[in-house]
């Protein structure tokens, strides 16, 4: 297979553009093939000579988008690389934008054909271009490849730097929607951590907050499966669903009153609630690819994190058996999973039956709980403050009894 090499005084792109026409009417004969050559690139001197670089992209992509079935990796690599090049010529934003919306559309329009190598390309272009804006969308159309090419794990990695990333883009709201939720799908699609799932999930949620009924509409099938990646997620137990409004609103809805039912249970019941809501509603959890032991296991550590915040820091062996619906030599066990968890810091007294509570995780951070947290720092700012004073008072007091034995000695 030739490679492209450039090593005539002919300029890059006339290159690209006479050896891709080439290529792709090789097989008509060579009288039409030199007739679609010479037709081709005189249309691209034209484009160079007016600065109409947005036809001159078009007219590149036509011919090179033929040869991913004929060139080489090296070669369409090369071809693509001085195509891309052509985002450094227009000096309106707005073809710029044209531009990279039309490069990086054409490039991922057939995902399924080298799209490792399509999705190299797009990342290449991405680098390429200085405006925030353009690269943005070509890291959608990115996206949209690698879920389509199957090539997820080529994108997975950048998710580490989005936060970095939507500063440097500076996002409309609706633009955030589309990435958050472009990229949930693709962590659901890989079989990602519900817990990575469920952090873009709350991302793309957390954008409707303030919105009025009619926009909230559009969350509703999200929110609904935000709520069963939290109930699926074994490492997540606080999370603040309960108090966003798109989530809010399944609350009263037909369709999906009942895993909003299901939420709260998970975030502010016990384990005696969810089996009664199995009892009656099993199928619908199946629907949903719920397991009802991960359920019932999630809720046990759930509920010792219920009673820790209700008993008074000390719970009882015994009611911690008969909340957990467990055996009487189970019950240290789930206390442990639940200190390995993080959800509690307690000692076990097993003379006494009793766990001692220092600290517990809240399931949700609403108003009652910023306002507990407001309660404990004032009691901290004034037992400090008293702090403070007695070991003033105590230096003046010293300072005192010294100056005394001073004059005593005299």
């Amino acid at each position: 297979m030739t490679t492209v090499v450039p090593t005539s005084e002919e300029d890059p792109v006339l290159y690209v553009v006479r050896y891709t026409a080439h290529t792709s009417w090789a097989e008509a004969g060579p009288e039409v093939a030199e007739e679609q050559v010479t037709r081709l690139c005189l249309e691209a001197q034209e484009c160079m000579v007016a600065g109409r670089w947005l036809d001159l992209a078009s007219l590149m992509l036509t011919s090179a988008d033929l040869l991913f079935s004929k060139a080489s990796d090296k070669d369409l690599e090369c071809i693509f690389t001085i195509i891309c090049n052509l985002v450094k010529k227009p000096e309106s934003l707005e073809e710029l934008l044209e531009m990279a919306k039309l490069l990086s559309t054409k490039i991922a329009q057939k995902p399924t054909d080298k799209p490792a190598l399509r999705l190299k390309i797009l990342f290449n272009l991405y680098n390429l271009l200085e405006n925030p804006y353009s690269q943005f969308v070509v890291y959608m159309n990115a996206l949209k490849l690698a879920k389509e090419g199957n090539v997820i794990e080529h994108i997975i990695p950048s998710f580490r730097k989005i936060d970095s990333l939507l500063k440097e883009w500076d996002l409309g709201v609706q633009d955030q929607r589309d990435i958050f939720l472009a990229i949930s799908n693709i962590l659901k699609e890989h079989k990602s951590s519900p817990k990575e799932t469920l952090k873009f999930l709350t991302k793309y949620l957390s954008t409707f907050s303030g919105e009025d009924s009619h926009v909230l509409e559009e969350a509703k099938e999200e929110a609904a499966h935000t709520i069963i990646e939290f109930v699926k997620a074994p490492d997540v137990f606080q999370h603040d669903l309960l108090e966003m409004p798109a989530v809010a609103q399944l609350e009263k809805d037909t369709n999906y009153a009942l895993v909003y039912q299901l939420l709260k249970i998970f975030q502010t019941q016990r384990l005696d609630a969810y089996l009664d809501f199995y009892s009656t509603n099993s199928a619908l959890l199946q629907s949903y690819g719920l397991v009802h032991e991960e359920c019932i296991a999630k809720m046990r550590l759930m509920s010792i994190v219920d009673l820790a915040s209700n008993e008074s820091g000390q719970i009882s062996y015994s009611l911690i058996k008969d909340t957990l619906k467990i055996e009487a030599d189970e019950v240290e066990p789930w206390v442990v999973k639940a200190i390995t968890a993080k959800l509690v810091d307690c000692k076990m007294d097993q003379m006494n039956q009793v766990i001692r509570v220092s600290r517990c995780t809240e399931r949700v951070f609403g108003p009652r709980q910023w306002q507990a947290l407001r309660e404990k720092l004032a009691t901290w700012r004034g037992n400090i403050a008293n702090v403070i004073t007695t070991i003033q008072a105590n230096k003046v007091t010293e300072e005192g009894t010294q100056a005394m034995q001073g004059l005593a000695i005299r």
